[in-house]
């Protein structure tokens, strides 16, 4: 939520905010598609419906807790100033218990379906909110290493529901995630650099440099692209979609490039937005080529 978002009237709208819907949504499509691309009957509405409102629950839990964490620093920051938790909208004790008891039950709901599918979906959770935002995210700028990690688990999630073990596929669906990160969050640190340093958080922008972070946002676009083709590789996709995937993963490598080379905020900016598009898309050309 930016400093241009209305402040929800409602304590319903309050809740709903914390889940960052977009980008929880962005996540259930991973998982979905991870489900999709094991090839298991894709049309068992059961499977899918539970599959997405225990991962939306796990998710959705894992962001309202960062929230709850983070409310001090978000208070110090021009962009997060207007959150509910920031401004006091909802007390601290409304926010944990509401973390808690979503967080609860949709890895609940996961362990219940798969013990495998809800162990991933657990160690999502604890790699976002233990390990990257209560331990490393005031610490290091490397914390994004394991908050990446936190956002690769629901495609392997999803893959694993679908196909009762992990493989290698899995693993390198979860990769191209992991490597898609820095490209979404280095250009994010870059735009709001100030923010941050108001805030005490290092990134890389203020320990390495732009440069440095230009040339990792680069090269982690190069390696994403190139493990999601080869998972598509893997799925066995056909080929005009695996075209159509590799045009989106040069959209993605231009940008990278012109980032790195003819740095300007416009281009940041675009590159932020279009990770973003380049994900979802290939998420929905894993289902569509599925089905």
């Amino acid at each position: 939520m930016s400093n241009r978002d209305s402040i929800p009237t409602s304590k319903l709208a309050m809740f709903w905010s914390l889940t960052k819907p977009s980008q929880s949504g962005l996540l259930l499509s991973t998982g979905l598609a991870g489900y999709m691309s094991a090839r298991c009957p894709v049309f068992n509405i059961s499977t899918i419906l539970q599959l997405s409102l225990s991962l939306f629950l796990a998710i959705a839990g894992s962001t309202i807790m960062n929230m709850w964490w983070d409310r001090d620093i978000d208070s110090k920051m021009g962009r997060t100033q207007k959150r509910v938790t920031s401004k006091g909208l909802l007390t601290d004790k409304e926010v944990l218990i509401a973390g808690i008891l979503i967080s609860v039950i949709g890895i609940g709901w996961a362990l219940a379906m798969d013990w495998l599918y809800g162990l991933v979906v657990f160690a999502g959770w604890f790699f976002d909110v233990v390990i990257y935002s209560m331990w490393l995210k005031r610490r290091t700028c490397w914390s994004i290493v394991w908050g990446g990690i936190s956002g690769a688990m629901p495609i392997l999630a999803g893959r694993v529901l679908g196909l009762g073990s992990i493989d290698w596929i899995g693993l390198m669906l979860a990769l191209g995630i992991l490597l898609w990160i820095p490209t979404h969050t280095l250009t994010f640190s870059m735009k709001f650099e100030k923010d941050y340093a108001d805030a005490g958080v290092p990134t890389f922008p203020s320990t390495y440099g732009l440069a440095v972070t230009r040339f990792t946002i680069a090269f982690s676009s190069v390696l994403a692209a190139a493990a999601m083709v080869i998972a598509g590789i893997g799925i066995g996709m056909d080929w005009g979609f695996l075209r159509l995937l590799g045009v989106l993963s040069a959209g993605l490598l231009i940008l990278a490039a012109a980032m790195t080379f003819n740095p300007t905020e416009r281009v940041n900016f675009g590159l932020f937005k279009y990770a973003s598009i380049y994900m979802l898309a290939a998420m929905i050309l894993v289902v569509v080529e599925v089905i």
